[in-house]
């Protein structure tokens, strides 16, 4: 008997946030797995429901759970925050389905992102082509990461910065910053943006002369205007260009 793999992106994690279809896969569920911050965010709104959660640095050995699970039949529902496309899930789970020659389906179910969801509380910064680049080193060479940012810089590019700073990685955003000042003026628009959409929200327009300054971590959506980057109304907006 063979089950059923569903990887679902619960958004920022409020009930409100999350896709009709992606709350009616996590409700036709056997087992839901995940991160267990993020178990913890939708576990009220399933009481009756199995849950498989791991810890942090276990991405791994949890898809390879879910996928042995789903094997003897389970339908499971691995889920991410945000969408599990984007820094998620769903490409390490179709790499181990692959390497494993599984023939268990996989579905995915996308979500509301971090950068879309800070992005709506700042106001309409990415309105133009943008990029988003986490400055965690853990998966991708820090040099690749500087090289992208300068990229970014040079195609004048409104940013989204995941991962921005951590306990253990102080320097990296003090370094994003250096290399966005020489594109951008110092006066760009930067919206800085903590438990979007959850408790605990904070919301923050600064400018990029004064990112470093700011109070930002893990839990941290970043966004860097670009040269057309403007506030009005209290609002971050990227100008696209309509005729006014």
């Amino acid at each position: 008997m063979q089950g059923k793999i569903t990887l679902v992106g619960t958004g920022p994690g409020d009930k409100d946030y999350i896709c009709p279809r992606a709350l009616q896969a996590l409700e036709q569920s056997d087992i839901i797995a995940g991160y267990k911050t993020y178990i913890e965010l939708i576990k009220t709104l399933f009481p009756e429901k199995q849950f498989a959660s791991s810890g942090m640095k276990k991405e791994v050995d949890r898809c390879v759970e879910v996928l042995e699970l789903a094997e003897v039949g389970n339908v499971v529902s691995l889920i991410s925050s945000g969408d599990a496309g984007i820094y998620g899930m769903a490409g390490i789970m179709l790499e181990i389905v692959a390497e494993r020659q599984s023939e268990v389906p996989v579905d995915i179910i996308p979500g509301i992102s971090a950068a879309t969801s800070a992005a709506s509380l700042l106001g309409a910064p990415l309105m133009n082509d943008f990029v988003t680049l986490s400055l965690s080193d853990l998966l991708t060479p820090w040099e690749l990461i500087l090289k992208r940012i300068r990229a970014a810089g040079e195609g004048d590019f409104a940013v989204a910065l995941y991962n921005p700073r951590s306990k253990t990685r102080i320097k990296q955003l003090d370094t994003a910053v250096d290399i966005l000042l020489q594109y951008q003026k110092p006066e760009t628009p930067v919206g800085i943006v903590k438990q979007a959409m959850r408790e605990g929200q904070q919301v923050v327009l600064t400018t990029l002369g004064e990112l470093k300054n700011a109070d930002v971590d893990m839990l941290t959506t970043v966004i860097i205007g670009n040269s057309q980057t403007q506030v009005i109304n209290g609002k971050m907006v990227t100008i696209r260009g309509y005729r006014l």
